[in-house]
């Protein structure tokens, strides 16, 4: 499952974090993943939750953040926003599309408990 090795990478990232700053705990993540980030968001949590275990990330509270995707038509030279790859341009029905918003992933703030 592509979400639990994702969930493992964050709990990595946040723990790595929390030892470098002497946190004992940690009170809140805020993720930021696009819309066309590949990613299913049920799974990451339910893996979250399970990577999180025993961990200072154990009672966190998880933000996530969706902004949304937008690509660059080649054919109107213009930014359209998109749902899924592959999809057609909303305006001029090309497919020379090339992504340029919403296929983030990553951990963007931590709120660190008492050290």
């Amino acid at each position: 499952m592509h979400e639990m090795s994702l969930a493992q990478s964050i709990v990595e990232i946040v723990e790595n974090t929390a030892q470098q700053n002497q946190a004992s705990s940690v009170v809140a993540v805020k993720l930021i993943i696009g819309e066309l980030a590949g990613v299913e968001m049920h799974a990451l949590m339910q893996g979250l939750k399970i990577a999180s275990q025993g961990t200072v990330m154990q009672e966190a509270k998880i933000e996530i953040e969706r902004p949304g995707g937008t690509a660059w038509c080649l054919k109107c030279q213009k930014t359209v926003p998109i749902h899924r790859r592959g999809e057609p341009c909303p305006v001029c029905g090309s497919y020379q599309l090339s992504v340029n918003g919403g296929d983030d992933f990553r951990v963007s703030e931590l709120e660190l408990g008492d050290s």
